[in-house]
């Protein structure tokens, strides 16, 4: 047992500073700058920037869970201010994160290693960067459409 805490000592490490950094950026008032910044984007276009958000957060954190602590205030205080559902953004920050996944580096490495790759991770990477930008559009085009004509479908529920 105490190899295993030594072992995971560096990722629990980790994961404590990213959560620690989403409680930083909520109490400093940062994401809300950045949630009203947002707003220029207007209420047509954010739903694209939103689910774009989340595929990049996760693109650089490793993680849907760290996109969704740093990000999730964020899109809940544009969302209110734009007039869109915060639950349709939530699910627009996690569903963006889903296709930002296959380009973490972390999901990279792990990708090379299984398939005897290691080395050339960037062969991978350049493969299925492509695919994420494509999957990423296609989620944020749904968003978009809920967003403009089917609001009701992400409305918050009464009572």
């Amino acid at each position: 047992m105490l190899g295993t805490l030594r072992r995971m000592r560096t990722a629990a490490l980790a994961i404590l500073c990213m959560l620690a950094l989403g409680y930083v950026t909520r109490y400093s008032g940062m994401d809300a700058v950045l949630g009203l910044a947002f707003t220029r984007a207007g209420r047509e276009l954010y739903p694209v920037f939103g689910t774009l958000l989340g595929w990049l957060g996760t693109a650089l954190t490793g993680s849907i869970t760290s996109s969704n602590v740093l990000f999730g205030n964020l899109q809940r205080i544009t969302a209110t201010h734009l007039d869109l559902s915060p639950i349709l953004m939530g699910a627009a920050n996690s569903s963006g994160g889903a296709m930002g996944k296959m380009i973490a580096a972390a999901s990279i490495v792990v990708a090379a290693a299984a398939t005897g790759e290691v080395g050339r991770e960037g062969v991978v990477l350049r493969a299925a960067f492509r695919h994420s930008l494509a999957m990423v559009a296609c989620v944020a085009a749904v968003v978009w459409l809920v967003a403009r004509f089917a609001p009701a479908l992400a409305a918050v529920p009464a009572g």
